[in-house]
C-alpha cells in the first residue's frame, strides 16, 4: 500500500454567504496553506478535519491502492487529484498524490 501526501493548497472564505446564511461557529477551519498531511495507507491523518476527509478519503483510498488517472486524463500527474472539502462557505483545496 503506497502512502499518500495531502498539501493544503488553498483556503477561500465567503463572507456575504456567511453573513447572510451562517450561524456564527469558531474555529470553522484552522488548517494554513502550505500543511502537510501524510496517510498510511488509506487511514485519515492526525489533526485532519473530518468534513474534509469526507471528500478525500475515496481519492486517498484510490491512490494509496494504486489506483490512478482520475476521470481520464484530469491531472497532468496521473497519480494525484485537486480536491475541495464541502464547506461551501470557506472551501479548502487540497492536492492529493502518491508520496515518492
Amino acid at each position: 500500500m503506497k502512502r499518500v501526501r495531502i498539501t493544503v493548497m488553498r483556503k477561500a472564505r465567503y463572507d456575504d454567504l456567511i453573513e447572510k446564511y451562517e450561524n456564527p461557529i469558531e474555529h470553522a477551519c484552522d488548517l494554513e496553506e502550505g500543511r502537510v498531511f501524510i496517510c498510511e495507507g488509506h487511514k485519515k491523518p492526525e489533526g485532519f478535519c473530518d468534513s474534509a476527509w469526507e471528500s478525500l478519503s475515496p481519492f486517498v483510498m484510490t491512490l494509496a491502492y494504486g489506483g490512478e488517472d482520475f476521470f481520464d486524463g484530469w491531472m497532468k500527474n496521473k497519480r494525484s487529484a485537486m480536491i475541495s472539502c464541502n464547506d461551501g462557505f470557506r472551501p479548502v483545496s487540497f492536492l492529493v498524490e502518491v508520496a515518492e
